[in-house]
């Protein structure tokens, strides 16, 4: 990047060091998860050091109007004018949060990376208008954060590499590589998200060896039906309790793995657009159908994202990893990793926080290291998991 000296960017990247707050709102729209980082050099070079992690909780207004949103079927232009200030202003929020929390200054950050909120995703073509077109809108305007803390903020990631003819997901993968690559173990790294994705990093590899997918739902079908099943007084199975309390249907398994998502080959991405209400209520409907209670539906709904992840590593990771590392809300959750573990025996499944990490974290420090890319200029996404046709910059700066 070509910046003359007395240019805030060119000062911030002289730096030895910077201090960073990375920002995540995923599908399950359950908050915002903020981390403050500091971060030494880039690239290859790059090395990160945790100092402080919160969740900022959604109202459950407000987490119930970004789902209806998302859904596709409500809100215009005024309803994604008005979210998408009001999400900006949330994220603020969570960066000074975290300041108070870890006894830093607002003034002393340096840059702000923040994936936003996915409202909607269309990772394949379809017809609009006169064009054939994929697109993607994730809110929570950047701006708004730059204004409140006066640092550069980095932003709307998924759209460049969209427009270089990728999937714009998963974007993690990048940051994985730098900083879980092996000389020695195949090693593959699931997030359990509201989606759930899954990269592999072969031994001794290079970015160009790296490949990633989605591998279906993580927990969005099963904090769907925990939503049901406790007539909204929860929004997700602490530690898969309800569900160890159920028994996996057998029948009801059979219909879920008919799923088409399953048999698309990488690369691939989905989200709420396939697994939301719609598909929800038809799940619900079939369970009517075959007699299966809402705590069995759980059991079996937990079942099945264990055999998505089982599938995706049969069919399509090659060589099968020696280690896979879990990460996201679902690596707290016992009973699904037990079903994991059951279902890959010769895998030695771990979480982060069995390699000291956080995983409630990972997320979140992903997108301040992308942002510290993007700063440097250097092009951060992967073409083996977004299937983009050449290497971008991923990410848009607000100054």
């Amino acid at each position: 990047m070509d910046l003359c000296t007395t240019h805030p960017l060119y000062q911030l990247l002289q730096k030895p060091h910077r201090l960073a707050i990375g920002l995540m709102s995923g599908t399950s729209a359950d908050g915002v998860d903020a981390v403050l980082v500091r971060i030494h050099g880039s690239s290859l070079s790059t090395h990160v050091e945790q100092l402080g992690f919160i969740t900022l909780p959604f109202t459950p207004q407000a987490r119930e109007r970004i789902l209806t949103v998302a859904g596709g079927d409500f809100g215009g232009s005024h309803e994604l004018c008005s979210l998408n200030f009001y999400l900006g202003n949330l994220f603020a929020d969570a960066c000074e949060a975290l300041c108070s929390a870890a006894g830093i200054a607002p003034e002393a950050i340096d840059f702000v990376g923040t994936h936003g909120q996915t409202v909607y995703h269309i990772p394949q073509p379809e017809p609009y208008l006169e064009q054939i077109l994929t697109s993607t809108l994730q809110i929570g305007e950047p701006a708004v954060i730059a204004q409140r803390l006066h640092c550069p903020v980095v932003s709307d990631f998924r759209v460049r590499d969209m427009a270089a003819g990728g999937l714009g997901a998963p974007l993690v993968p990048y940051t994985e590589y730098l900083l879980y690559r092996s000389n020695t173990e195949h090693v593959a790294l699931q997030n359990i998200g509201g989606i759930g994705n899954i990269t592999m990093l072969p031994k001794g590899c290079s970015l160009a060896d790296v490949y990633a997918f989605d591998t279906g739902p993580g927990n969005m079908v099963m904090d769907a039906v925990t939503f049901r099943l406790t007539n909204g007084q929860a929004s997700y199975d602490a530690s898969g309790l309800l569900a160890a309390g159920g028994t996996v249907s057998a029948p009801l398994l059979s219909y879920m793995l008919q799923d088409d998502y399953l048999q698309e080959a990488p690369p691939k991405t989905t989200g709420r657009e396939r697994y939301g209400s719609s598909y929800i209520d038809a799940l619900c409907e079939k369970a009517m159908e075959l007699s299966v209670s809402m705590q069995d539906t759980l059991a079996t709904a937990t079942r099945f994202t264990a055999e998505c992840i089982r599938h995706a590593i049969d069919d399509y990771c090659h060589p099968a990893p020696d280690k896979l590392i879990i990460g996201g809300g679902g690596s707290q959750n016992p009973t699904l990793l037990q079903h994991i573990r059951t279902l890959l025996p010769d895998c030695q499944v771990l979480t982060n926080e069995d390699l000291q990490l956080d995983s409630n974290s990972k997320e979140a420090v992903a997108f301040a290291i992308l942002a510290n890319e993007a700063l440097f200029a250097v092009p951060n996404n992967v073409m083996g998991a977004t299937g983009a046709a050449n290497p971008v910059i991923m990410g848009k700066i607000s100054l």
